[in-house]
């Protein structure tokens, strides 16, 4: 049984930061592409960053370029978000996927290419 669990959300001020991490189980993490989304109420979900099964390649959306950093550790089972600079407008549910990949440079930035998902970790930014 695949299970993804998000952590590290939280309330934070404009300008704050936040790391998010999640833990995977139930899988081989390194044939994995991971990638983190987010919802915010009233919005359909977005792909927020990607990266490759061995985390060669990475890739962001626009509106985090520069500010957020995904990483993983394939040693320790982990994804990672790094969040700073954060804005009120990054207020969401954060959700980590996992998407099966033979490629080992791909990055998956579709909903649909993804096979597991997280629970979902709330982050708030106040202004």
């Amino acid at each position: 049984q695949v299970v993804l669990v998000e952590s590290g959300g939280g309330l934070v001020q404009t300008g704050g930061s936040l790391r998010l991490s999640c833990a995977a189980s139930g899988l081989t993490f390194r044939l994995y592409a991971m990638g983190w989304f987010r919802q915010a109420p009233g919005k359909d979900s977005e792909f927020v960053a990607g990266i490759s099964s061995i985390g060669g390649s990475t890739d962001y959306a626009d509106s985090v370029k520069g500010r957020f950093t995904i990483s993983r550790d394939n040693a320790k089972n982990t994804l990672y978000l790094q969040m700073n600079s954060l804005k009120p407008e990054d207020t969401a549910v954060y959700y980590c996927a996992a998407s099966f990949s033979s490629d080992v440079i791909v990055v998956v930035t579709q909903t649909r290419e993804y096979d597991y998902w997280g629970q979902g970790t709330q982050v708030t930014v106040s202004s």
